[in-house]
């Protein structure tokens, strides 16, 4: 299975920031969609980073209060790692565990068309498990 399979189950509207918009707005932003972090948009519409709660966390306990004023630019992480529709769904989740993060961009021709979380792929690998014991179940008890 690939990316594009988690990327059906989703809400078409992928939800941005701005990179000169305030540290507080994302903040207020992730809080109001109950995401973890948001994709970063720079000029010409092209992915700049990504912006965690986490991001927000570390920005706050080195700058106080003040980091919320500052541009998300300045606490974005702006090496993202990446993925794209086609990719396995075990090679999204080995990167995702190895790099130590949560939330990856999907791009498509360098555009960004989706989002997805640890949590989209774990929930993606369950609900597999689960269909692969209740077809075994079929097959040992003679319904399959």
């Amino acid at each position: 299975m690939s990316v594009a399979t988690i990327l059906k189950r989703k809400p078409p509207t992928i939800v941005t920031i701005e990179e000169t918009a305030s540290v507080a707005d994302a903040a207020q932003r992730l809080a109001q969609h109950r995401i973890g972090a948001l994709p970063v948009m720079g000029a010409g519409g092209r992915l700049a980073g990504i912006l965690s709660e986490r991001d927000v966390v570390r920005g706050v306990a080195t700058k106080g209060a003040a980091a919320l004023s500052e541009p998300v630019s300045a606490l974005m992480t702006s090496g993202v790692e990446t993925t794209t529709e086609v990719e396995s769904i075990g090679d999204v989740m080995q990167r995702m565990t190895k790099g130590r993060f949560r939330h990856m961009p999907v791009l498509k021709d360098g555009r960004l068309i989706g989002m997805i979380s640890i949590g989209d792929v774990v929930k993606h690998r369950i609900d597999e498990q689960e269909l692969e014991v209740e077809t075994l179940r079929g097959f040992v008890t003679g319904m399959g």
